[in-house]
Formats: C-alpha cells, sequence, structure tokens
C-alpha cells in the first residue's frame, strides 16, 4: 500500500497599488480565478517554486519576501469524486518587473490586479476556498519571516 502524502503547493500574493495579482484560468471545474499558485517540482525549494509559478503564470518577476501562512485543505472534485489534500505555502513576494514577451501556461487565460473588494466580489470564481482565506490572512497582517523555512535538497542518508 502506497503511503497516503499530500500534494505541496505554492501561492503568490503580490501587491502593487492596492491591487492584488490574479490569474484567470481554465480548470477542471471551468474558469476560475487564483492567486498565482501551483506544485512543488522535485530539486526546488518553496521560494524557487513560488518566483517560477509566478513568472509562468503572469510574466512577472517577484521576490518572496515572507510567509503569509501554510494551509491544509481537502478537497473532493464533484465530477469524479477523487479526494485530494494540498498542503499550500503562501508567500508575501515584491514584484520586480513584467516580462511582457513571455509566453504564459496554456490554462492561464490572463493575469488580472484586483482590489481586495473586486476579489470578493468574484469569490464564486475562486478556485478553492484558499483562495480568499490567503488574502484576507496578508490583509490581517500575516507576514512570518522566509527564516521559518529550511531547505535540505541534497541527498541526505538516513541513519
Amino acid at each position: 500500500m502506497t503511503p497516503w502524502k499530500p500534494g505541496a503547493t505554492v501561492a503568490a500574493v503580490v501587491e502593487r497599488e492596492g491591487r492584488f495579482l490574479f490569474v484567470r484560468e481554465r480548470t477542471r471545474q471551468g474558469i476560475r480565478v487564483n492567486q498565482p499558485a501551483g506544485h512543488l517540482e522535485p530539486g526546488e525549494s518553496l521560494e524557487q517554486a513560488v518566483v517560477r509559478e509566478t513568472l509562468e503564470e503572469t510574466g512577472w518577476r517577484v521576490a518572496p519576501r515572507a510567509v503569509v501562512g501554510v494551509y491544509l485543505a481537502r478537497f473532493t472534485w464533484p465530477d469524479d469524486g477523487t479526494d485530494v489534500t494540498y498542503l499550500r505555502f503562501a508567500f508575501v513576494c515584491e514584484p520586480l518587473g513584467l516580462d511582457a514577451g513571455r509566453a504564459l501556461d496554456p490554462e492561464i487565460i490572463e493575469p488580472v490586479w484586483l482590489t481586495p473588494q473586486e476579489a470578493r466580489a468574484c469569490v464564486h470564481e475562486h478556485r478553492s476556498r484558499l483562495v480568499l482565506e490567503t488574502l484576507d490572512s496578508y490583509l490581517a497582517g500575516h507576514a512570518h519571516p522566509l527564516t521559518l523555512l529550511h531547505t535540505e535538497l541534497h541527498d541526505v542518508r538516513v541513519r
């Protein structure tokens, strides 16, 4: 029997002039709104993953500055009943610049900058309840130092 493991994901909270960077994307649930987010890939740190995912989904280069929070969420897909659990690491990221010529991931329709009010107004379109929960955590001042995270990527031998 394969041991159960949650999927590790990252999400970016990027603020510029009172607006937050989101994406409109095609999902198996239809068109949804999400923070730039995605799965951790083998061999990368959480910080590297959030930088890569934000660039791939929005064209924006960012620098992680703090951890908003870590969220554990379980979902059941309504179309086929698949049960999944995600461990989501959300980061406050500083926008560094737009790579305007970059092709975005194929499922991305467009990046959008929304005010908190606009994000709340489209809550029925959010990819999951974690979208608003992450934004609200940031707006409540949750920003933990990146030193909270520790990464060990080379081969560690268990004794």
